[in-house]
């Protein structure tokens, strides 16, 4: 079973900067892709960034070029540095271990682990 905590989601203005951060104790990150995703009310849950064992990653078209997925493997630690955030980014915001394959690399499916999220709410 693996653990996985999200941390770092908080309140900001909109054009600011937040750090989400995804620990898993005792879990080789460099092992399965990992991934963010974010649930906004409303809607359904949505991939983000997804980061692979040899740290390539992929962006969904809504964060490219304002989000970056990395991670620490010595720490256990996945991030997401979040920049110009929007008010359409607020959502509570999950980190996945993908599991399986059998869906596109977004899809929630693929993904057997979750943190329990943090919340995300960016005010204009």
């Amino acid at each position: 079973q693996v653990q996985l905590v999200e941390s770092g989601g908080g309140s900001v203005q909109a054009g600011g900067s937040l750090r989400l951060s995804c620990a898993a104790p005792g879990y080789t990150f460099s092992t399965y892709p990992m991934g963010w995703f974010r649930r906004a009310p409303g809607k359904e849950r949505e991939g983000v960034a997804v980061i692979f064992s040899d740290d390539s990653t992929l962006y969904a078209d809504s964060v490219r070029g304002r989000f970056t997925i990395s991670k620490d493997n010595a720490k256990n630690t996945m991030y997401l540095h979040m920049s110009n955030l929007k008010p359409e980014d607020t959502a509570m915001y999950y980190c996945a271990v993908r599991t399986a394959s059998g869906y596109s690399i977004f899809h929630p499916r693929n993904y057997g682990y979750w943190g329990p999220g943090t919340q995300v709410t960016v005010s204009s």
